[in-house]
C-alpha cells in the first residue's frame, strides 16, 4: 500500500512539473505571437500603413537615406552595409548616466537572440559625436560585450540629428521644429526592413517592448 501511494505521489509530482512546463511555454507563444506581415511608416506619428508588400506604392514610399558614418573599429558604416539586411537602430551616447544603460541592456538582449544570424544588424548611432570618438566607442564596446553585428557610430552631428528627426522620426517634436543646439534624446528603438522602409517603433527601456521587437524580426524575416 506504501508503495502505491509512493507511486501516486511521484506521478502527481511528475504531472505539476509537465504542466507548469507547458504552461509557462504556451504563455511564451502568447507573448511572441504576432500578425502575419507588419506595417509600413512614413511620419513622425507613426501611423501604420498596411501596404502589401509587392505593392507600386512602396517604390515611392518612405525610405532611410544614405548615410556614412564611423564605427568603433574604424570602419566606414553606410547603406551598403545594411544592404540585404534587417537592422534595430537607437541614439544614445557613451557618457549618458540616465537612460542609456538600460538601453544598452535591452539591445544587448536583441543581440543575443540574432548573435549568429548575419541578416540582422544593430546600428546605435551616438548624439555626442565630439566626445564618443572611436577610440571611446571602442572602450564602450568592450565594457559592454558588443559584438560584430552591433555597429556604434560616430560622424557629423547635423548628419546623426537629421538622420533621427527627419527619417527615423525617433523624437516627436510636439510642434516646434529642432535644430542642431536642441539635444536629441530618446528611448526609442526603430526596426527597418532589407528594403530601407521603417515597420516599428518600440520603447528602448520596456522589456516586454523589446520581445515585441524580437518577434517582429522573426516576421519580418519570413517575407
Amino acid at each position: 500500500m506504501k508503495k502505491l501511494k509512493k507511486r501516486v505521489s511521484s506521478f502527481l509530482l511528475l504531472l505539476i512539473i509537465v504542466t507548469t512546463i507547458s504552461c509557462k511555454n504556451t504563455e511564451k507563444e502568447v507573448v511572441l505571437s504576432r500578425v502575419d506581415a507588419l506595417p509600413y511608416y512614413n511620419e513622425a506619428s507613426f501611423t501604420p500603413k498596411w501596404v502589401n508588400a509587392k505593392s507600386e506604392e512602396l517604390k515611392s514610399f518612405h525610405k532611410i537615406p544614405d548615410f556614412s558614418f564611423t564605427d568603433q573599429n574604424g570602419e566606414n558604416i553606410t547603406q551598403k552595409t545594411f544592404e540585404d539586411k534587417i537592422y534595430v537602430t537607437d541614439f544614445f551616447f557613451t557618457t549618458c548616466p540616465g537612460i542609456c544603460p538600460m538601453m544598452t541592456k535591452n539591445m544587448d538582449i536583441i543581440q543575443q537572440e540574432f548573435i549568429n544570424d548575419a541578416a540582422v544588424l544593430l546600428l546605435s548611432h551616438s548624439v555626442t559625436p565630439s566626445i564618443d570618438s572611436v577610440p571611446q566607442l571602442k572602450k564602450y564596446a568592450l565594457d559592454k560585450n558588443i559584438g560584430n553585428n552591433w555597429h556604434l557610430v560616430t560622424g557629423n552631428k547635423k548628419e546623426i540629428y537629421n538622420l533621427g528627426r527627419q527619417s527615423y522620426f525617433v523624437e516627436e517634436d510636439l510642434g516646434e521644429p529642432k535644430g542642431i543646439d536642441d539635444f536629441l534624446h530618446t528611448e526609442n528603438f526603430v526596426l527597418v526592413d532589407k528594403n530601407k522602409h521603417i515597420r516599428g517603433i518600440y520603447n528602448g527601456l520596456n522589456k516586454n517592448a523589446v520581445k515585441q521587437l524580437i518577434a517582429d524580426i522573426k516576421t519580418l524575416k519570413k517575407e
